[in-house]
């Protein structure tokens, strides 16, 4: 493991896409104490082209040269979950913190050995969950942490959404819709974040019942799923994704409730978090998100390198995010 004392973290980033465009790799250079110096892409001209419209001193189309990189000290792979797990071996036996995009992996069995290669070789591992440090979702676990909704009982997901044009123009374009990349679907892409933002309040899911279907045909994975959870800490849930609903029953929302109120929040595209409680409080809480909406999260990892805080999304609670979405779509992979 590198000793970040007396140094700064020096990024390099494997697969500089789309989510590296605002995301997350230009934060990089805004956190004190942290540098993106080096990208990679297949492409070498596009690797190239990021590198020169984002002001990074090196570029690569080879991995294996930028994860061996003297100057390079942590490395986030922000490519499709498909190479994941391989990526993170070959970082961990250069001796460097990895940081990788969500989900973590396929399957929950390449997560626990992304941990494995990981522990073995002494190097912390750090999975994009940006949520765990946003401030819209920071309030919500205030609230429910000050007793403002009394005891919380239940937690129920609603994700509707229409089919994205991708899925119906040529769905074999999409990587997201492809198990042998993605490891499911869109849930797997956007359920992740609800399912870890709640083990963030809740603790582990610890009991699953689902069933999982795909009821427009335009692919071979879920398009839909309906379960019933458990957390360890005794809250019951409930939730229903669904990925080819009309327009007009387009809707994004979680409701948490409890003994004395309730806290209903969108995990996507809005931002309000709403608490009505039984003593007359109806309130809407608003907020402006940072930038690059990785930037809280980034900073958590860059602290805890440098030995001055610590990140609250690590491989093993992305682990147990990745064990829940199996939990909910075995029934479509019988």
């Amino acid at each position: 493991m590198i000793d970040f004392k007396n140094t700064e973290v020096r990024w390099g980033v494997i697969g500089a896409g789309s989510v590296c465009e605002k995301k997350s790799a230009p934060a990089m250079n805004k956190i004190p104490h942290s540098k993106l110096v080096a990208v990679m892409r297949r492409d070498g001209a596009k690797a190239k082209d990021y590198a020169v419209r984002h002001q990074v001193a090196s570029w690569s189309d080879d991995a294996d040269q930028l994860i061996n990189d003297p100057n390079v000290n942590a490395v986030y792979i922000a490519t499709p979950p498909s190479s994941h797990l391989e990526y993170t071996k070959k970082i961990a036996a250069a001796g460097k913190p990895v940081y990788v995009e969500k989900p973590m992996a396929r399957t929950h069995e390449e997560c626990l050995e992304m941990i494995k290669v990981c522990e073995d070789a002494g190097v912390p591992l750090f999975v994009a969950y940006y949520r765990r440090t946003l401030p819209n979702f920071l309030k919500i676990k205030s609230l429910i942490e000050e007793g403002a909704i009394g005891d919380v009982r239940y937690v129920q997901v609603v994700m509707n959404q229409p089919a994205h044009p991708d899925v119906t123009d040529d769905p074999s374009k999409n990587w997201r819709i492809d198990p042998e990349i993605a490891g499911g679907g869109y849930f797997y892409d956007l359920g992740s974040h609800q399912l870890d933002y709640l083990d963030f309040l809740f603790g582990p899911i610890t009991d699953v019942q689902a069933i999982s279907a795909n009821q427009a045909g335009w692919y071979g994975v879920e398009d839909i799923v309906s379960a019933s959870f458990k957390f360890a800490s005794g809250v019951m849930g409930s939730g229903t994704w669904c990925f080819t609903t009309a327009e007009v029953a387009k809707l994004d929302l979680t409701t948490i409730i409890g003994s004395k109120g309730k806290i209903s929040y969108p995990s996507f595209w809005e931002t309000y978090v709403d608490l009505e409680t039984d003593a007359g409080v109806k309130e809407r809480f608003t907020f402006e998100m940072p930038q690059h909406i990785q930037f809280n999260l980034i900073s958590h990892i860059v602290q805890e390198l440098l030995g001055t805080g610590k990140s609250p999304s690590t491989g093993v609670s992305a682990a147990r995010t990745n064990w829940v979405m199996e939990e909910m779509t075995k029934s479509m992979r019988k």
